[in-house]
């Protein structure tokens, strides 16, 4: 039935006469607890809403403990910092959280230390119910701090200890997996590979992801053809300028992340390679610069947006009691085709030659 519009501030007694409910269980709906039915969560919410009931939020901190609000510091000394995906995935949060009646706490850091003392005190001011994780470590101290100081947080990406944890993260390494299988479909027999810095956990699954793609493949781990620790880039046209040195070179390599990848373009021209023919390069993430890039790179993209708006969602889901087993979520990155894949033109040999005399050319010249 239509509940009827209430003269002046709708409070809480308004609504439970109206539904003729207790006092207690509206609260708990509105708070969405999870002993609360969905169907009567769901009949509590539209009558709110035809009624005008708009809760103070202030009071409801006092009765409930919380603030309504989602903390999210952001480390901004990192090389890239947050910038490739920074903000769709602000935009995402907001729009998720204000969607529940929540906000977003945004602080900044120049340093790890910085970092952690501003989550201590936007928890100790009681600024945020629980925080959001991005890029996350293989041993993380964020997690470390927020488990002692018994806050939730959600991890955009996972880490080696997930006692407790949950997160949203995308599976880096099937794409990495599915590059490999890409480049070995063409005809490659010897792909390379740049990795990240692996202090982050996500460069190690991408690496074993690439290897499984190797294995599957049929083709052998060669370390000659690995470098880690790319992430501007570059670092990326420095890795595979040296890559590119090897007796027996890749004639196709796979990047942890784009920005290397992009950066490889200039070694490419310096060397006088033709990229999709001579040598074949597939990236992650899905930066427009990619797009851009003359040929665009063929890379796996990352819906920044929606990550932001899942790891929202399951936070709050946490904050309000939710077991963190079963908040633990995982995509896929969707693969975008561009110009800088193809069938090897040159034998990894007939590549070697090429690199030597250029090598030779700059020798003359200097």
């Amino acid at each position: 039935m239509p509940y009827k519009h209430h003269p002046g501030r709708v409070t809480i007694n308004d609504l439970a006469d109206a539904l003729g409910l207790a006092k207690g269980t509206v609260s708990r709906a509105l708070n969405e607890y999870p002993d609360i039915a969905e169907r009567t969560r769901l009949r509590v919410k539209r009558a709110a809403q035809e009624m005008g009931y708009s809760p103070l939020s202030h009071a409801q901190a006092i009765k409930t403990g919380r603030v309504r609000s989602l903390g999210l510091v952001l480390q901004i000394d990192q090389r890239l910092g947050h910038r490739p995906f920074l903000t769709r995935f602000l935009d995402g949060i907001s729009r998720a959280a204000s969607a529940q009646g929540w906000t977003l706490t945004l602080a900044t850091a120049l340093s790890e230390g910085e970092a952690l003392e501003t989550i201590e005190r936007l928890a100790h001011e009681r600024k945020a119910d629980g925080f959001i994780l991005p890029r996350t470590k293989v041993d993380d101290p964020r997690v470390a701090l927020l488990r002692n100081l018994n806050l939730p947080c959600v991890l955009y990406g996972r880490t080696s200890d997930d006692e407790g944890c949950f997160w949203f993260d995308m599976l880096g390494e099937d794409a990495m997996f599915d590059a490999v299988s890409r480049l070995a479909g063409m005809g490659h027999s010897r792909i390379g590979y740049v990795g990240s810095d692996q202090v982050f956990n996500y460069a190690h699954l991408r690496h074993d992801g690439y290897r499984r793609g190797l294995e599957s493949a049929g083709l052998s781990y060669d370390a000659a053809l690995v470098r880690h620790g790319a992430m501007t880039g570059e670092e990326g046209a420095a890795c595979l300028q040296d890559i590119l040195s090897d007796p027996e070179p890749p004639t196709a390599v796979v990047f942890c992340t784009d920005a290397p990848a992009i950066g490889a373009y200039r070694t490419c021209a310096e060397l006088g390679l033709e990229i999709g023919r001579d040598i074949s390069l597939i990236g992650y993430d899905g930066l427009p610069e990619g797009s851009y890039a003359h040929p665009s790179l063929t890379t796996f993209s990352v819906d920044s947006r929606m990550a932001g708006e899942r790891l929202a969602d399951l936070l709050i889901r946490r904050i309000r009691g939710a077991d963190p087993k079963d908040l633990r979520e995982t995509a896929k990155a969707k693969l975008v085709t561009g110009g800088s894949d193809g069938p090897p033109a040159k034998t990894s040999t007939e590549l070697a030659r090429a690199v030597r005399a250029k090598h030779n050319t700059w020798e003359e010249v200097v």
